[in-house]
């Protein structure tokens, strides 16, 4: 099995994939907010989407079409600026409406369109703007739109985010995978705003390819926080159109199998590690490793207690190891801890043993903090559960991005 990523690689890298955009006007001027991601032919599907309990009309209308269509899905249209989310009766006749109407436009059959939005929360949806921009994309399919395609869905984004990675299966076929998500704020599992569409060439089952998604989704997409708030619009969603003629999987534990899971899993780390380096107001990409847990699942609620730490988040911005508030994340975390067996390290230079402060030396240890990439580890020496999650520091432009959002 080889997984190598594809120079410039994008969501319609993927054999029989092409992508579109349109500028309607939605909120913002000069640039494109709808996005058309299109397969020539019909495709399994898996989506996973936010936990919590106000979701947006996109959403609930997707969760149903993944209970009728997952084997037959064709497209996606995702627009940015407005989120259709509390916003009634009214909101989900828009939803549906740019889902007929992506039907309409594209030539394809009913509950062919999966619908994502991403934006201000409780505005109404300017409805004729998005109808006529999807009339306008779907002149424009081609396979090489994908890069346009991840600029379109950005919000407060500063760059677009995507990859593709082509996979040899041990069978002897190669497949290829393409991707795009956006997010630079409101992060935080589980979902991980947080839109992410994946492509893939392979022919996977929908039983299969739902399967994947949720482990992939462990390691990556829920194994990063920016602030600790999760959306009303979150939704990861992979689509499998078959065309690279590989022999169907329908097992992970299959050599093919778990090459696919590997590569998805790829992917999967990549686009959501990019969400993290493009955190609101970010100035350094963390990655926190928690050993010695009694469990996984207790190494990464450890770990997660650490990322969504303002007071952790705020020492790192200021390139200050403040160990102190790193043990106390640990300490509340809920996870099975004995302070008196915790080694804690910043940079590679420990800085904690058996519960108490080495006397290391502090601005060595700033400087290891004042860089652009930060890793922080913690072994709780008491069993072998591990984790790995990312995260970044809050600035203070974090708090002017969020203060002046609406305004």
């Amino acid at each position: 099995m080889t997984i190598t990523f594809v120079e410039d690689g994008h969501p319609a890298s993927p054999a029989g994939w092409a992508a579109a955009t349109a500028a309607c006007g939605i909120k913002y001027r000069n640039r494109d907010d709808l996005a058309l991601v299109v397969s020539e032919r019909a495709c399994s599907a898996a989506a996973i989407f936010t936990t919590n309990v106000v979701k947006a009309a996109p959403v609930r209308y997707d969760m149903a079409l993944m209970q009728r269509s997952a084997n037959s899905l064709r497209a996606v249209v995702i627009n940015a600026g407005n989120a259709n989310a509390c916003t009634g009766p009214d909101g989900d006749a828009a939803a549906l409406a740019m889902v007929r109407a992506t039907e309409a436009a594209l030539g394809l059959p009913e509950d062919s369109v999966f619908v994502m939005s991403t934006g201000t929360i409780g505005v109404p949806v300017p409805v004729e703007k998005i109808l006529n921009g999807i009339s306008a994309a779907a002149q424009g399919l081609d396979a090489g739109n994908g890069p346009a395609a991840a600029r379109a869905i950005m919000t407060t984004d500063t760059k677009p985010k995507y990859c593709a990675v082509q996979v040899a299966l041990p069978s002897g076929s190669s497949i290829t995978l393409g991707g795009m998500s956006k997010g630079a704020g409101m992060i935080h599992p589980n979902m991980a705003t947080l839109l992410a569409t994946i492509t893939t060439d392979a022919a996977v089952t929908p039983a299969c390819l739902d399967a994947a998604l949720r482990r992939a989704a462990e390691l990556s997409f829920n194994s990063i926080s920016i602030d600790g708030d999760t959306s009303t619009n979150d939704t990861l969603l992979v689509m499998a159109n078959g065309a690279a003629g590989n022999p169907e999987i329908s097992d992970l534990s299959s050599p093919d199998g778990a090459a696919f899971l590997a590569g998805l899993t790829a992917i999967c780390q990549h686009l959501a590690q990019a969400v993290v380096r493009d955190g609101e107001g970010a100035t350094r990409f963390v990655t926190i490793t928690v050993r010695g847990a009694t469990s996984n699942a207790d190494a990464k609620l450890a770990a997660m207690t650490i990322a969504k730490s303002p007071l952790v988040k705020t020492a790192l911005y200021g390139a200050d190891p403040n160990w102190g508030r790193v043990l106390c994340a640990i300490g509340y975390s809920g996870a099975t801890v004995d302070p008196n067996r915790v080694l804690l390290s910043f940079g590679g230079m420990r800085v904690l043993e058996a519960g108490l402060p080495l006397p290391f030396d502090e601005r060595a240890a700033s400087d290891l903090l004042d860089v652009a990439e930060i890793a922080i580890d913690a072994d709780l020496g008491l069993g072998d559960g591990e984790a790995t999650v990312w995260t970044c520091d809050f600035s203070l432009d974090y708090v002017r991005i969020n203060a002046e959002y609406r305004t």
